[in-house]
């Protein structure tokens, strides 16, 4: 049986093989120690071309069963968009009501937004996100955990 490839088929493979390429390469400083929350990377960052001065970068985030990230901000000039990849995370911003997004779902974030919960919501399973952010090129810093 011959199978043919559909443009969406060829998306994803690309988006793998990126990931795939990048994983490994290049991280993001989320200001947590590595074994105390999700594991953050890097797999795209590009200008936007007909956007002076703003970038897309996708960041992948791996939560081991259990796993939660620190509350945090993002870059003021960040707008970013979230697509869960695998699993389920549980998520709150601006200290709304906590939400469960579950593989397949995605969900935005608004410029200046304060990300006040934001785990697995699976004590057992693992979890990954991928975070595309629109932000400005020279923004170094893409998390900053909330003061207590």
């Amino acid at each position: 049986m011959k199978r043919i490839r559909t443009s969406e088929s060829v998306g994803l493979l690309r988006l793998t093989l990126i990931v795939c390429a990048l994983v490994a390469t290049v991280g993001v400083r989320s200001g947590i120690a590595a074994d105390e929350g999700p594991k953050a990377t890097v797999v795209f960052d590009h200008a936007i071309p007909n956007v002076p001065g703003k970038s897309m970068k996708g960041i992948l985030v791996e939560y081991g069963p259990g796993v939660a990230s620190v509350g945090h901000t993002h870059p003021k000039s960040a707008f970013i968009y979230a697509t869960v990849l695998e699993g389920a995370i549980r998520t709150s911003v601006n200290d709304g009501p906590a939400v469960i997004y579950r593989a397949g779902q995605n969900f935005p974030e608004m410029p200046g937004d304060r990300h006040t919960l934001d785990e697995n919501a699976s004590k057992t399973e693992p979890a990954k996100l991928l975070a595309v952010f629109v932000v400005n090129t020279d923004e170094k810093e893409l998390l900053t955990p909330l003061q207590k």
